[in-house]
Order: structure tokens, then C-alpha cells, then sequence
């Protein structure tokens, strides 16, 4: 085990023929990582492509909803 938490594999086998491996649990998660980055590497992506750089203002939002600042202060809290 020792050997596996340092980077070696150890191949069992069953006459002759490979049926399971010891590898290191880093090395066991290494292809979900590699998935959620590219993952997050495809979202980043669409993102930048599709953004058209226009931007809303937090005050034109609140407006929108027929709030200000202040009114969002006065109503109650939950």
C-alpha cells in the first residue's frame, strides 16, 4: 500500500491476466478533476464568445422591479 501511496502501481493478477489494480487515490481522482476543468473550461468559453459586453447596473435593476435602494431597506426582514 505504501508502495501505491508514492506513485507505484500494483497490477493483481488471475493466470495471468490483469483483473484489478492498487494505484494512489490521487491518481484514482485525477479523471474527475480533469473533467470538472474542462467542464469549467467550456462554460468560460461560451461565455466569452457569447458575451456582448453590455452590462446592467444594479440601481437600473431595482428600478426595473420598482424598487430603489432605499425602499429595499425599509421592507421587513424575514
Amino acid at each position: 500500500m505504501q508502495d501505491a501511496e508514492q506513485g507505484a502501481e500494483l497490477i493483481v493478477t488471475r493466470r495471468r491476466e490483469p483483473v484489478a489494480a492498487v494505484v494512489a487515490y490521487e491518481r484514482l481522482t485525477e479523471p474527475e478533476q480533469a473533467e470538472a476543468d474542462l467542464k469549467d473550461l467550456a462554460l468560460l468559453l461560451t461565455r466569452s464568445m457569447s458575451d456582448s459586453g453590455e452590462r446592467t447596473s444594479l440601481d437600473d435593476v431595482l428600478t426595473a422591479f420598482g424598487h430603489t435602494r432605499s425602499s429595499l431597506e425599509e421592507l421587513p426582514e424575514d
